[in-house]
């Protein structure tokens, strides 16, 4: 009885595996000449941008988000959770507060940036900036609201696939600094489902691919958000957020992300704070 249910599994494996090559067949797309190619990669996007709010989701000018994000060391392993609220004026105004004490902040506007922790208020790092203009290279939002008018900007269509057992088209992108970006629509909802981002070192040309994948969209204010969010760089996880909640366009004002606005903050909550040493300065901002 043992080895005739194996033998009936076998052979429903093996049909389940003709089925699938089938289909496989039946999807592969039919090639297209390089304008046709960039013609659906663009109306994919088109799609997607409407399934995600149409005017609400292309006129976002600012957002107003609370997270939990997820800590990780150097290997990928989990350190913990911290609750942030961020706020963002797009396309280069970001401020990031840990809550409920907000005494560790960042703010990114433009090429510049500070940060107040519990030494004070002080110039962010280089490689904090450059590493937030990078991203917004990347940005998700940032390539269907703008990215998508770049002159540079070479589209393809790749043809279907299954992401998390469900249908996706794909997409590539290449732009004028030789990123190569690929995205996974459903076919189902047209949300955007994965994101891959292959670059390489000018310098040691080793390359780096970077993985971000988005699930649970929620409306909000109009806008399909995506309530998780994971990155993978190098097969290891660096970055997971978990939105509570996000409010679009509510008028932030531009003062938040200044220099001064730190300065105002760092002279209420100052005289509050146990002045740290130099060298237990980042450690505590992880605790934090």
């Amino acid at each position: 009885m043992a080895r005739s249910m194996a033998a009936l599994a076998v052979l429903a494996l093996c049909a389940a595996g003709g089925t699938r090559s089938a289909r496989a067949q039946d999807q592969e797309p039919t090639v297209l000449m390089p304008e046709q190619s960039a013609t659906k990669a663009r109306e994919l996007m088109r799609q997607a941008a409407e399934a995600l709010g149409g005017a609400a989701y292309m006129n976002v000018h600012d957002a107003t988000c609370s997270a939990k994000l997820s800590q990780f060391g150097h290997s990928g392993e989990l350190n913990g959770y911290s609750k942030i609220m961020d706020y963002a004026i797009l396309p280069d105004k970001d401020r990031t507060e840990n809550i409920p004490k907000r005494n560790l902040i960042t703010i990114v506007n433009g090429d510049k940036g500070w940060e107040l922790d519990r030494g004070g208020v002080s110039d962010a790092a280089t490689s904090t900036i450059a590493q937030f203009q990078e991203d917004q290279k990347k940005d998700l939002d940032n390539i269907l609201r703008n990215r998508i008018n770049e002159k540079d900007m070479i589209f393809r269509y790749s043809g279907t696939d299954m992401v998390d057992l469900r249908p996706v088209d794909w997409i590539e992108l290449v732009d004028s600094d030789n990123r190569t970006i690929r995205i996974a629509f459903s076919q189902d909802t047209h949300f955007p489902v994965r994101k891959v981002v292959t670059t390489r070192d000018p310098n040691t040309r080793l390359k780096s691919e970077e993985v971000e994948y988005y699930s649970n969209y929620q409306p909000m204010g109009g806008v399909e958000t995506p309530l998780q969010i994971t990155r993978e760089r190098n097969k290891i996880k660096v970055y997971q957020v978990f939105f509570d909640r996000c409010e679009y366009n509510t008028g932030l004002s531009p003062s938040l992300f200044t220099k001064e606005s730190l300065d105002e903050r760092w002279a209420k909550i100052g005289k509050k704070q146990k002045p740290l040493k130099s060298s237990s300065r980042n450690s505590d901002k992880t605790k934090d």
